[in-house]
């Protein structure tokens, strides 16, 4: 199959699924535009701001995307570019984009609250707070893993960080002109042309400016930068910055699109599907792991009920950005598996192992996106500060994530001083920031980050689950939420499963030990929505 004819296929198939199965689970949700959101009745101007659906759309495709939907499909392809490929355009339309927004509308109707909190209500207390412990520590993880591939990024690259500085200013000039001009209906428009149009000149000027400090200087004012992003009020800072940084995102899709009908390379990979690979192990569940953002991931469901349900103005609007921000996701996918098959599979093998799957990425798309005339260097420098860009966004995004976890897990302790200064988003914030730089400092998180894929998709697991006993509770058929929850049980505990023997083996106690750890927590919240839902029939029943 040539590359144009597999992207338009996968197009057409994600924009059928949109308007089809996308309007098929808002009316299973029963969403409506008569309910009011939490963005209006909890609206505090910090973190609940009712805002244009395309900022918010911005503001989550930027959080959930990062550099997930390049690496995790490379990777994959490993086992051949056609179950990737399936995988990924089935796991959007039916797993990920079902999750993405079952997660949106569960928080929009819970008071913009997390998936911890929809836990505690449906499943019980200890639920919540296993869900929340869980939670909070992959979000440490991932403060950690990202706040040190940035600062190396810096390092090696000087004109990226100037690029990224220039971005933030960029961000909280457009934010602050948005907020004085909201009341022209306009403004908006030209406001995002203009941003849009310097933020593109920022990646030339960036590069002309390069800004040369160390590794340690980086990753203080990296945490820094994130307390800032988590404590001020979102149309200040965090939402400006994404918003304008899915434009980097959009405009490598659609140069990457055009590039590959121009160009329309040849396919070198072959047609082979690998059922065991000596490097990653067995297509299942391997492969569903793997994949993660591609076609569904956890950490979307932090974001959804974290940050994204308290700006959405209208209910309506979780389609486009929940279930729509998914597809576009998946879409990026797809482009990311076409990336690498303009190459051999030996050379697939040995760039994997030498180059890794982001320059992969940048090398593929900076040769399609050169037939159009544009100097290759600077194509696959500009993919490569695209992917450093959502890096920083998932960095900010995930430190008010873990703000937002740990004041949900005091906000109702019996002790009112613990409660009382744990809800200071300050406080809070500082809290989150030290822990991330401990556990950066001290290294520990290099050999805990093999395990965050199967942490990741069962995150994914448990949120379907969360979102099935709320929908099941409230007497609605959930059919829709079950097949995708148990397949997701199924993937993670047996990936974890294989994670906890085979790091034993090797003495890899750790990775072992918290794999064991999280196989128990999924077990026990399944036994807990079982008893809550038992519970439930014996009340019908009587």
């Amino acid at each position: 199959m040539s590359l144009p004819l597999l992207l338009l296929l996968s197009a057409l198939i994600l924009l059928f699924a949109y308007f089809t199965y996308g309007r098929f689970i808002s009316k299973k949700f029963e969403i409506r535009d008569e309910q009011p959101t939490p963005a209006h009745t909890q609206n505090d101007g910090v973190d609940y701001v009712p805002s244009n659906k395309l900022v918010v759309l911005g503001h989550h495709f930027a959080s959930i995307a990062g550099a997930g939907p390049i690496v995790g499909p490379i990777i994959a392809v490993t086992f051949g570019w056609i179950p990737a490929v399936i995988w990924i355009l089935l796991g959007g339309i039916f797993f990920g984009a079902v999750h993405d927004i079952g997660s949106m509308v569960a928080s929009l109707r819970h008071k913009g609250k997390s998936i911890g909190v929809i836990i505690q209500q449906y499943i019980g207390q200890n639920g919540k707070r296993l869900f929340l412990i869980f939670s909070f520590s992959t979000l440490i993880l991932i403060i950690a893993v990202f706040a040190d591939i940035i600062a190396k990024t810096f390092v090696k690259n000087p004109g990226v960080a100037s690029t990224s500085a220039l971005f933030i200013g960029l961000a909280l000039i457009f934010g602050s002109l948005n907020r004085k001009l909201a009341h022209k209906k306009s403004a908006f428009l030209w406001l995002s042309i203009i941003g849009v149009f310097f933020m593109y000149y920022f990646v030339i000027l960036g590069n002309s400016i390069p800004f040369e400090r160390n590794y340690v200087f980086w990753v203080g004012l990296l945490l820094a930068y994130a307390f800032a992003a988590s404590v001020t009020p979102m149309s200040v800072l965090l939402q400006p910055r994404d918003y304008l940084s899915s434009f980097l995102l959009y405009g490598l899709i659609i140069l990457a699109i055009v590039g590959v009908v121009v160009a329309n390379p040849e396919v070198k990979m072959d047609h082979n599907i690998v059922f065991n690979s000596e490097d990653i192990g067995y297509l299942f569940p391997v492969l569903f792991i793997t994949v993660a953002c591609g076609a569904i991931s956890g950490f979307h469901s932090l974001v959804a009920s974290g940050t994204t349900s308290k700006q959405i103005n209208k209910e309506s609007d979780a389609k486009v950005v929940g279930y729509g921000g998914m597809l576009i996701e998946s879409f990026l996918a797809i482009i990311s598996v076409c990336a690498v098959m303009v190459i051999s599979r030996t050379d697939y093998v040995n760039s994997l192992s030498t180059d890794g799957p982001v320059n992969m990425f940048a090398d593929g798309m900076g040769f399609v996106i050169s037939s159009l005339g544009i100097e290759e260097g600077l194509a696959v420098n500009f993919v490569a500060l695209t992917i450093s860009a959502f890096a920083l966004t998932t960095l900010d995004t995930c430190t008010r994530l873990a703000r937002f976890t740990f004041q949900e897990f005091f906000e109702e302790s019996d002790n009112k001083s613990v409660q009382k200064l744990t809800q200071n988003r300050f406080l809070s914030t500082t809290v989150v920031v030290i822990l991330s730089s401990l556990f950066l400092l001290s290294g520990e998180f290099t050999t805990l980050w093999p395990i965050f894929g199967s942490a990741n998709q069962l995150l994914a697991a448990l949120a379907l689950l969360a979102v099935s006993v709320w929908m099941i509770k409230s007497g609605k058929k959930v059919g829709f939420l079950l097949i995708p929850m148990f397949f997701m049980f199924v993937v993670t505990l047996s990936s974890l499963f294989v994670l906890a023997f085979q790091n034993f083996e090797k003495g890899i106690y750790s990775i072992s030990i918290v794999a064991t750890l999280l196989f128990a927590l999924a077990i026990v919240l399944l036994i807990l929505a079982k008893r809550c839902l038992k519970k439930e029939d014996e009340k019908v029943g009587a």
